[in-house]
């Protein structure tokens, strides 16, 4: 005859045959949350280089230089309690064209229809009065609202705090979230913030998908990256770029791309092309590089550059980029 149990022994036995019960009620899967979440700022406030940290991978282009975000781009975020979309929007700063304008206007519609709002402010630099009005654009939001200082990393704790007590006072935060994107310090306490921020709702996306952007707006963005980093003054603003072919040659198992280079004047042309063509040459190969680890496949990139005058102030040549309101 088998043992009789009693107590807490009986007790013991029942759950470890009904791993489901607890407290003499089955357990609950826990609820879902879902929403959007967008990050505001400065230009170079960091917004881009967190997106990327929370995707654990490179889906943003980086760059110091401003106005690198010119699409509202949306990477998309799993855990098994949790689905958020994370929209990166342009710096916000002071127009000087109609694509300064168009940046501008959709940074701040990045804030309508959204569950959390951001605001990144980067704790190397002084608070300043461009700081002051994007924070009165957040104040104004009925999303909940996080603090992010950014780049920790460059500073000590009393100029992080200075920070914090300078925005502190601004608007009503649910949270305030120090972090440094590069060192990853904060990074995943900023994400359980805005997780537990997030109303109860479904998985707006697929659990496989990363972002909603479109591959050819991917691709003319890795290259618009390099032109970035290995041009300077006022060649970087006046470039833009656009995907104009993309196939996959199933019998090589690589990618043909042909991409175009736009700029505003001849000189900028030549400066990206370089001398003997060695400065086109670097931006393929290295946007190359990055593209093969992108898609996964070898890929065999052509880039031509043409010149389009005063495109900037153009703004069906804006929206034809894709950029701000355009996409």
């Amino acid at each position: 005859m088998a043992e009789e149990l009693s107590g807490d022994a009986l007790i013991d036995a029942f759950f470890a045959e009904n791993p489901d019960m607890a407290d003499g009620m089955p357990l609950q899967k826990a609820e879902l949350r879902s929403g959007f979440l967008t990050l505001v700022g400065r230009p170079n406030a960091g917004k881009s280089t967190l997106l990327n940290a929370i995707m654990g991978k490179k889906i943003a282009i980086t760059s110091s230089t401003a106005q690198t975000t010119r699409h509202r781009f949306r990477g998309i975020y799993n855990r098994p309690d949790a689905q958020l979309i994370i929209v990166d929007t342009p710096g916000v700063h002071k127009p000087h064209d109609a694509l300064g304008e168009e940046l501008n206007e959709s940074a701040m519609k990045g804030m309508e229809d959204v569950d959390v709002v951001a605001f990144l402010l980067d704790a190397s630099m002084p608070f300043g009065r461009g700081d002051e009005w994007v924070l009165k654009q957040v104040a104004a939001s009925d999303a909940q609202k996080v603090l992010v200082v950014s780049k920790t990393d460059k500073v000590d704790a009393d100029a992080l705090a200075a920070q914090i007590d300078a925005a502190r006072g601004t608007a009503d935060w649910d949270a305030i979230c120090p972090l440094s994107s590069v060192t990853g310090e904060g990074v995943q306490e900023f994400i359980d913030e805005v997780c537990d921020l997030l109303p109860p709702g479904p998985r707006w996306f697929p659990e496989d998908m990363e972002t909603d952007q479109p591959l050819e707006v991917m691709i003319a963005e890795f290259i618009r990256e390099k032109i970035l980093y290995h041009t300077h003054d006022e060649v970087p603003h006046a470039v833009g770029v656009v995907c104009e072919e993309f196939e996959y040659d199933r019998k090589k198992k690589l990618y043909r791309i042909y991409a175009l280079i736009y700029v505003e004047h001849e000189s900028q042309k030549g400066i990206i092309i370089g001398k003997g063509g060695r400065g086109i040459s670097r931006i393929g190969t290295e946007a190359r590089e990055d593209l093969e680890q992108l898609l996964g496949k070898r890929v065999y990139l052509d880039l031509r550059v043409k010149v389009r005058k005063n495109w900037r102030r153009d703004l069906n040549q804006i929206r034809r980029f894709g950029y701000g309101e355009g996409n």
